[in-house]
């Protein structure tokens, strides 16, 4: 499905507002999640943060 027809079929399912995250899948290539891995994230203008998995 294209991404402006995923966007418009999701706006009738919830009441979507800017900055609203939409995770579609998973990048080629990106394993799973294990213990000791440290995940970065962040949002410009507003922070970035990590978490480990123990």
């Amino acid at each position: 499905m294209p991404r402006g027809d995923r966007l418009a079929y999701l706006s009738t399912l919830f009441e979507l507002f800017p900055g609203d995250l939409i995770f579609t899948g998973t990048p080629e290539g990106v394993g799973a999640v294990v213990k000791g891995d440290l995940m970065k994230g962040g949002v410009d203008g507003i922070g970035e943060f990590a978490v480990r998995v123990v």
